[in-house]
C-alpha cells in the first residue's frame, strides 16, 4: 500500500464519525393476509421460482453505500427501491434515489439492460429527445442469499409516477388534449433519439413505462418525513417476505405541471438493432411486446424492426388520447392471449392485410436454433409457430372471420371533438399499418398537424 493511500484511509477514518448514520425504526409496519397476491406475486413466473427476486427489505443497507426505505415499484425482472445515500456527510443534504433490483437469473444476461442504457446515455446528448430517456447513474451487483448467481443493482434519480397514475388524476381520467399531445411529442423525441442515434428498439412501450418527472424538488422528502407505513406478508408455501409497492407520492401541486414531462424506462427487453455495417439490415426474430401492444409482423413470423415500435407507440397513444384500450379482445375467456382474435380484430379497424404483406409468411420463415415454450406450454421453433399460426389460407383468406369486429377506428373514438378527430385518425393510421415500412418513422410523426399545440 503506498504512502497516498495509507494517507486516505486515516483520512477517511478520521471522518467517518461525520458520516449520516442509517436511519432507524423509520418506518411502522402492517401484516397482509397471506393469501393476498402482492405485487411481484402476480407475475406468470414467480411462483416457480420467487427465489429469483433479490429478498430485499426496508433498513437494508446495499454495497456500505445505499439504505433501503420503501419498494416503489416492481415486473417481472426487477424490484426497485427507494433509498438514501448515507455515505454522504451529516451537513450534507440528504439525496434520496431509486435503486433497480434486477432478478438472477441464469437464463438471463443481468448486464442487459445496464448495457443498453450506457449506449443510451453516451451517444449524441445535443439530440432534443436525449433527456427524455431515463438512463442509470451507477450499478454494481449483490450476491443472492441462496444460489452462486449475482443481481445487477442500478442506480437512478427518482421518479413522481407512471403515467396511468397521472391519467387517474384527471376528469374521467383522461389527460387534457393539450397536454396530451405535448407528451406525446416528448414520446416520439425519445423514440426518434432510440432509433436514429442509439440504434435501439424498446420493444415494451407502455404505460408502466413511462414515467413521469416530480414537479418539485420538495414532494420526494416530505414523502420520507412523514411516517411510512410498510405493509407486507410472508408467503406461507416459500417462506418469502413480500412488500408492498408505495408509489403514492402525495397530492400533485397542479401549479406546477407545467414541470413535468415523460421519460422513457426500462429496458430489459431493449434489442439494439445497428450492427456497424450501414448497408446491412438486421431484424429481430423474437417475441416481443406487451400483448395488445403487438405489432402484426411479430404475430406472423415476418420478422420486425424499428416500426414495430412505432407500431406500440401508436397503440399507446391511443390511450393516452382515449384511456381505453384500442384492442379490446386479445384475451380469451381464460384470461390467455390469443393471437387469432387480435388479428381479427386488427382487420375489424384497419381492413384485411395486403396480399404482399402476408406473402412475406413464406418467404421470412426462420426457424430458432432452440425452442422456445408458449403460453400454452407448447415448445415452438418460429414466430409463426409460438403465437398458433397459421392464420390465413394461401390464397389470403383469414380462418377465423367470424372473429372479426364490426367496429372502425372512426367508431371506436367516441371522445375528440370533430375538428380533432379526422387530425387524430390520419395520425394515428401513419402508425398502424399491416405494411411496416409504410409507417411513419418517429421524426416524421412529430411534424404531423394533430400535435400542434395551437389548433388546427
Amino acid at each position: 500500500m503506498s504512502g497516498l493511500q495509507i494517507m486516505r484511509r486515516c483520512i477517511m477514518h478520521l471522518l467517518s464519525p461525520l458520516r449520516v448514520q442509517p436511519a432507524q425504526a423509520f418506518f411502522t409496519a402492517s401484516v397482509i393476509h397471506p393469501d393476498e397476491i402482492v405485487d411481484e406475486e402476480a407475475c406468470p413466473t414467480y411462483n416457480s421460482n420467487p427465489k429469483l427476486f433479490y429478498p430485499a427489505k426496508p433498513g437494508m443497507i446495499l454495497a456500505d453505500s445505499y439504505q433501503l426505505l420503501v419498494k416503489i415499484g416492481w415486473g417481472v425482472q426487477s424490484t426497485v427501491w427507494l433509498a438514501q445515500d448515507i455515505t454522504r456527510y451529516k451537513w450534507q443534504q440528504q439525496q434520496l434515489l431509486a435503486v433497480k433490483i434486477i432478478n438472477s437469473n441464469a437464463t438471463h444476461d443481468i448486464y442487459h439492460e445496464r448495457d443498453i442504457e450506457s449506449l443510451i446515455a453516451t451517444r449524441n446528448p445535443s439530440h432534443k429527445g436525449y433527456g427524455l430517456i431515463r438512463t442509470y447513474s451507477k450499478s454494481f451487483e449483490v450476491a443472492g442469499p441462496e444460489d452462486n448467481h449475482n443481481h445487477m443493482c442500478m442506480i437512478y434519480k427518482p421518479m413522481r409516477e407512471p403515467l396511468w397514475i397521472l391519467q387517474k388524476r384527471f376528469t374521467d381520467h383522461k389527460l387534457p388534449l393539450p397536454l396530451a399531445k405535448a407528451y406525446i411529442l416528448f414520446l416520439l423525441a425519445g423514440l426518434d433519439y432510440l432509433h436514429t442515434e442509439c440504434g435501439i428498439v424498446h420493444t415494451d412501450l407502455k404505460l408502466d413505462n413511462i414515467l413521469m418527472t416530480f414537479e418539485n424538488e420538495n414532494i420526494l422528502p416530505t414523502f420520507v418525513q412523514e411516517n411510512l407505513s410498510i405493509q407486507y406478508k410472508t408467503n406461507p408455501s416459500t417462506g418469502q417476505v413480500v412488500y408492498r409497492c408505495q408509489n403514492d407520492f402525495g397530492a400533485l401541486d397542479w401549479r406546477e405541471l407545467k414541470n413535468m414531462f415523460p421519460k422513457i424506462t426500462d429496458f430489459g427487453s431493449a434489442v439494439r438493432l445497428d450492427s456497424g455495417e450501414e448497408h446491412t439490415k438486421k431484424i429481430g426474430l423474437h417475441p416481443i411486446q406487451p400483448d395488445q401492444y403487438r405489432a402484426p409482423e411479430v404475430i406472423l413470423g415476418h420478422g420486425w424492426d424499428f416500426s414495430a415500435d412505432i407500431w406500440n407507440l401508436g397503440v399507446l397513444t391511443w390511450n393516452i388520447i382515449e384511456n381505453t384500450e384500442l384492442f379490446c379482445h386479445t384475451h380469451d375467456t381464460e384470461g390467455q392471449y390469443s393471437a387469432k382474435a387480435h388479428i381479427a380484430e386488427m382487420i375489424g379497424l384497419l381492413g384485411p392485410p395486403p396480399k404482399k404483406f402476408l406473402a412475406r409468411s413464406d418467404t421470412s420463415a426462420y426457424a430458432w436454433p432452440d425452442s422456445i415454450t408458449n403460453e400454452a406450454g407448447k415448445p415452438c421453433r418460429s414466430l409463426h409457430e409460438f403465437y398458433g399460426g397459421p392464420f390465413f389460407t394461401h390464397e389470403g383468406r383469414f380462418l377465423h372471420q367470424n372473429l372479426i369486429p364490426t367496429r372502425s377506428l372512426d367508431q371506436a373514438l367516441p371522445s375528440l371533438p370533430s375538428n380533432d378527430k379526422d387530425s387524430f385518425i390520419s395520425f394515428i393510421s401513419s402508425m398502424l399499418t399491416w405494411i411496416p415500412e409504410e409507417r411513419k418513422t418517429a421524426h416524421e410523426l412529430m411534424e404531423h398537424p394533430f400535435l400542434s399545440l395551437h389548433g388546427q
